[in-house]
Protein backbone atom coordinates (compact mmCIF):
# COMPACT_ATOMS: atom_id res chain seq x y z
CA UNK A 1 0.00 0.00 0.00
CA UNK A 2 2.85 2.35 0.85
CA UNK A 3 4.52 1.55 -2.46
CA UNK A 4 1.31 2.47 -4.31
CA UNK A 5 1.09 5.76 -2.40
CA UNK A 6 4.69 6.60 -3.29
CA UNK A 7 4.06 5.70 -6.93
CA UNK A 8 0.93 7.84 -7.13
CA UNK A 9 2.70 10.65 -5.28
CA UNK A 10 5.68 10.88 -7.62
CA UNK A 11 3.55 11.18 -10.78
CA UNK A 12 1.86 14.52 -9.91
CA UNK A 13 5.14 15.70 -8.38
CA UNK A 14 6.95 15.10 -11.66
CA UNK A 15 4.22 16.66 -13.79
CA UNK A 16 3.86 19.73 -11.57
CA UNK A 17 7.65 20.23 -11.51
CA UNK A 18 8.27 19.82 -15.25
CA UNK A 19 5.13 21.28 -16.81
CA UNK A 20 5.75 24.95 -15.91
CA UNK A 21 9.36 24.69 -17.09
CA UNK A 22 8.47 22.95 -20.37
CA UNK A 23 5.42 25.22 -20.93
CA UNK A 24 3.99 23.24 -23.88
CA UNK A 25 1.47 25.89 -24.97
CA UNK A 26 3.97 28.75 -24.85
CA UNK A 27 6.65 26.67 -26.59
CA UNK A 28 4.13 25.69 -29.27
CA UNK A 29 4.11 29.31 -30.49
CA UNK A 30 7.90 29.21 -30.91
CA UNK A 31 7.64 25.76 -32.50
CA UNK A 32 5.18 27.08 -35.07
CA UNK A 33 7.48 29.98 -35.87
CA UNK A 34 10.50 27.73 -36.33
CA UNK A 35 8.80 25.19 -38.59
CA UNK A 36 7.10 27.84 -40.70
CA UNK A 37 3.90 26.91 -42.51
CA UNK A 38 4.61 23.19 -42.80
CA UNK A 39 1.49 21.12 -43.39
CA UNK A 40 -0.31 19.36 -40.54
CA UNK A 41 1.07 15.87 -41.27
CA UNK A 42 4.70 17.05 -41.32
CA UNK A 43 4.12 19.09 -38.18
CA UNK A 44 2.53 16.11 -36.42
CA UNK A 45 5.43 13.86 -37.44
CA UNK A 46 7.93 16.40 -36.14
CA UNK A 47 5.94 16.88 -32.92
CA UNK A 48 5.97 13.11 -32.35
CA UNK A 49 9.75 13.04 -32.89
CA UNK A 50 10.26 15.93 -30.46
CA UNK A 51 8.08 14.26 -27.82
CA UNK A 52 10.02 11.00 -28.21
CA UNK A 53 13.42 12.73 -28.08
CA UNK A 54 12.28 14.72 -25.05
CA UNK A 55 11.22 11.56 -23.20
CA UNK A 56 14.45 9.75 -24.05
CA UNK A 57 16.58 12.77 -23.14
CA UNK A 58 14.94 13.26 -19.74
CA UNK A 59 15.12 9.54 -18.95
CA UNK A 60 18.85 9.57 -19.68
CA UNK A 61 19.28 12.59 -17.42
CA UNK A 62 17.15 10.89 -14.76
CA UNK A 63 19.15 7.67 -14.76
CA UNK A 64 22.73 8.67 -15.51
CA UNK A 65 22.78 12.48 -15.40
CA UNK A 66 24.33 12.83 -11.97
CA UNK A 67 26.93 10.16 -12.70
CA UNK A 68 27.91 11.79 -15.99
CA UNK A 69 28.39 15.17 -14.33
CA UNK A 70 30.45 13.58 -11.56
CA UNK A 71 32.54 11.65 -14.08
CA UNK A 72 33.48 14.81 -15.97
CA UNK A 73 33.80 16.84 -12.78
CA UNK A 74 31.02 19.22 -13.82
CA UNK A 75 29.14 20.91 -11.00
CA UNK A 76 25.47 21.93 -11.07
CA UNK A 77 26.31 25.67 -10.98
CA UNK A 78 28.35 25.27 -14.18
CA UNK A 79 25.39 23.50 -15.81
CA UNK A 80 23.17 26.40 -14.77
CA UNK A 81 25.56 29.00 -16.22
CA UNK A 82 26.15 27.18 -19.52
CA UNK A 83 22.53 26.13 -20.01
CA UNK A 84 21.28 29.58 -19.08
CA UNK A 85 23.60 31.13 -21.64
CA UNK A 86 22.22 28.86 -24.40
CA UNK A 87 18.63 29.69 -23.46
CA UNK A 88 19.34 33.43 -23.22
CA UNK A 89 21.07 33.39 -26.62
CA UNK A 90 18.09 31.68 -28.21
CA UNK A 91 15.68 34.17 -26.63
CA UNK A 92 17.78 37.11 -27.79
CA UNK A 93 17.96 35.74 -31.33
CA UNK A 94 14.19 35.28 -31.58
CA UNK A 95 13.53 38.64 -29.93
CA UNK A 96 15.53 40.49 -32.58
CA UNK A 97 14.19 38.74 -35.67
CA UNK A 98 12.17 41.02 -37.97
CA UNK A 99 9.12 38.76 -37.66
CA UNK A 100 9.63 35.78 -35.30
CA UNK A 101 6.32 34.21 -36.23
CA UNK A 102 6.82 34.39 -39.96
CA UNK A 103 7.57 31.41 -42.12
CA UNK A 104 10.86 33.07 -43.11
CA UNK A 105 12.39 31.36 -40.09
CA UNK A 106 12.27 28.24 -42.19
CA UNK A 107 11.32 28.07 -45.88
CA UNK A 108 7.88 26.57 -46.41
CA UNK A 109 9.25 24.51 -49.26
CA UNK A 110 11.93 22.94 -47.09
CA UNK A 111 11.97 19.14 -47.52
CA UNK A 112 10.97 16.87 -44.65
CA UNK A 113 14.61 15.95 -44.06
CA UNK A 114 15.43 19.59 -43.30
CA UNK A 115 12.61 19.76 -40.78
CA UNK A 116 13.69 16.53 -39.14
CA UNK A 117 17.22 17.87 -38.79
CA UNK A 118 15.76 20.43 -36.36
CA UNK A 119 14.06 17.76 -34.23
CA UNK A 120 16.67 17.50 -31.51
CA UNK A 121 18.39 20.87 -31.82
CA UNK A 122 16.87 23.35 -31.37
CA UNK A 123 13.30 21.99 -31.10
CA UNK A 124 13.92 19.39 -28.38
CA UNK A 125 16.91 21.08 -26.76
CA UNK A 126 16.86 23.83 -25.71
CA UNK A 127 13.38 24.95 -26.90
CA UNK A 128 11.37 22.17 -25.22
CA UNK A 129 13.87 20.72 -22.75
CA UNK A 130 16.07 23.50 -21.45
CA UNK A 131 18.50 23.76 -18.55
CA UNK A 132 15.59 24.15 -16.17
CA UNK A 133 14.29 20.71 -17.13
CA UNK A 134 17.74 19.21 -16.59
CA UNK A 135 17.97 20.71 -13.11
CA UNK A 136 14.42 19.62 -12.26
CA UNK A 137 15.05 16.09 -13.55
CA UNK A 138 18.30 15.80 -11.60
CA UNK A 139 16.44 16.94 -8.49
CA UNK A 140 13.70 14.35 -9.10
CA UNK A 141 16.41 11.73 -9.51
CA UNK A 142 17.79 12.63 -6.10
CA UNK A 143 14.33 12.44 -4.53
CA UNK A 144 13.62 9.11 -6.21
CA UNK A 145 16.77 7.50 -4.81
CA UNK A 146 15.63 5.49 -1.81
CA UNK A 147 17.33 3.16 0.63
CA UNK A 148 15.54 0.15 -0.83
CA UNK A 149 16.13 -0.94 -4.42
CA UNK A 150 12.43 -1.77 -4.83
CA UNK A 151 11.37 1.67 -3.58
CA UNK A 152 13.87 3.32 -5.90
CA UNK A 153 12.57 1.33 -8.87
CA UNK A 154 8.97 2.27 -8.05
CA UNK A 155 9.85 5.95 -7.67
CA UNK A 156 11.81 5.99 -10.95
CA UNK A 157 8.91 4.28 -12.73
CA UNK A 158 6.52 6.94 -11.40
CA UNK A 159 8.83 9.73 -12.56
CA UNK A 160 8.99 8.06 -15.97
CA UNK A 161 5.19 8.05 -16.18
CA UNK A 162 5.16 11.75 -15.26
CA UNK A 163 7.70 12.52 -17.99
CA UNK A 164 5.57 10.65 -20.54
CA UNK A 165 2.51 12.67 -19.51
CA UNK A 166 4.38 15.94 -20.02
CA UNK A 167 5.76 14.70 -23.35
CA UNK A 168 2.22 13.85 -24.46
CA UNK A 169 1.12 17.40 -23.69
CA UNK A 170 4.05 18.64 -25.79
CA UNK A 171 3.02 16.40 -28.69
CA UNK A 172 -0.58 17.66 -28.61
CA UNK A 173 0.43 21.32 -28.25
CA UNK A 174 2.96 21.16 -31.09
CA UNK A 175 0.71 19.14 -33.39
CA UNK A 176 -2.16 21.59 -33.04
CA UNK A 177 -0.02 24.72 -32.64
CA UNK A 178 -1.72 26.31 -35.64
CA UNK A 179 -5.16 25.80 -34.09
CA UNK A 180 -3.96 27.25 -30.80
CA UNK A 181 -2.97 30.45 -32.58
CA UNK A 182 -5.59 30.49 -35.34
CA UNK A 183 -7.87 32.95 -33.60
CA UNK A 184 -4.98 35.25 -32.74
CA UNK A 185 -4.31 38.14 -35.13
CA UNK A 186 -0.89 38.46 -36.76
CA UNK A 187 0.18 41.52 -34.70
CA UNK A 188 -0.98 39.81 -31.51
CA UNK A 189 0.82 36.58 -32.45
CA UNK A 190 4.01 38.57 -33.12
CA UNK A 191 3.59 40.34 -29.78
CA UNK A 192 3.13 37.04 -27.96
CA UNK A 193 6.20 35.66 -29.74
CA UNK A 194 8.31 38.60 -28.63
CA UNK A 195 7.02 38.39 -25.06
CA UNK A 196 7.83 34.68 -24.89
CA UNK A 197 11.24 35.33 -26.46
CA UNK A 198 11.91 37.97 -23.81
CA UNK A 199 10.82 35.52 -21.11
CA UNK A 200 13.25 32.97 -22.54
CA UNK A 201 15.98 35.59 -22.36
CA UNK A 202 15.07 36.38 -18.74
CA UNK A 203 14.91 32.71 -17.74
CA UNK A 204 18.33 32.16 -19.26
CA UNK A 205 19.67 35.17 -17.38
CA UNK A 206 18.11 33.90 -14.16
CA UNK A 207 19.75 30.50 -14.50
CA UNK A 208 23.08 32.12 -15.30
CA UNK A 209 22.76 34.38 -12.24
CA UNK A 210 21.88 31.45 -9.98
CA UNK A 211 24.82 29.49 -11.34
CA UNK A 212 27.24 32.38 -10.81
CA UNK A 213 25.87 32.97 -7.30
CA UNK A 214 26.33 29.30 -6.44
CA UNK A 215 29.88 29.34 -7.82
CA UNK A 216 30.70 32.40 -5.72
CA UNK A 217 29.25 30.76 -2.59
CA UNK A 218 31.33 27.65 -3.24
CA UNK A 219 34.50 29.74 -3.00
CA UNK A 220 33.81 30.71 0.62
Amino acid sequence: MKAVEEFLGFIPLTVSALLPVVNPVGSAVLFLGLVGSADHNRRRKLARRVAFDMTLFLLIVLIVGTNILSFFGISMPVVQVAGGFVLATMGWSLLNKPNPGASTLLPTSAPTADLESLAFYPLTFPLTVGPGCIVVTLTLSAHASKASLVQTAIAYLAVTVGIIIVATSVYLSYTYADRLTRRISAPMAEGIMRIISFILLCIGGEFMWEGVANLIRSLH
